[in-house]
């Protein structure tokens, strides 16, 4: 009974033809996921097939499933810099897991901010003067400009 109880523990996952294999706890970390429903809830499954291993069939690119696993693993994203952060949103919103949507889109945005403003510009002066005219010259300069003595 203990090997059973162990083994419905774990649950064995084909996405698009590449195996994964996660917790029935991890996988439940968003309830109303399609995940959860999958594997978790009781009464009627959601008619998902099985492979010859007992692997339920998603039907899903593999590619962008492991930062969705991971996320429900310990709730960080992470994305590899060869990803696209469009891919793992579509996955996201897939599976029904509304606070990486939320994220993946949060990310998606920052990203764009930073892209728009393009890099930081720095404008140098270079001032000469009197220690007795400084106050009166960086009285008469505009506001957001930063000192330095060299």
């Amino acid at each position: 009974a203990a090997a059973t109880a162990a083994a419905s523990k774990w649950v064995r996952l084909n996405v698009g033809g590449t195996y994964f294999v996660s917790t029935r706890q991890t996988l439940c970390r968003e309830p109303k996921s399609f995940l959860c429903r999958l594997c978790c809830q009781d009464g009627p499954e959601l008619g998902s097939d099985k492979d010859e291993t007992g692997a339920y069939l998603i039907d899903r690119d593999p590619t962008y499933f492991g930062p969705i696993l991971n996320y429900l693993r310990h709730g960080k994203l992470i994305i590899n810099k060869e990803l696209a952060e469009e891919g793992v949103l579509e996955e996201a919103e897939f599976y029904n897991i509304a606070s990486l949507v939320r994220l993946v889109k949060e990310r998606i945005r920052d990203n764009e901010n930073r892209t728009s403003q393009g890099p930081v510009k720095h404008v140098y002066r270079v001032l000469q003067c009197q220690e007795e005219e400084l106050t009166q010259m960086v009285s008469t300069m505009s506001d957001g400009w930063k000192f330095e003595q060299v």
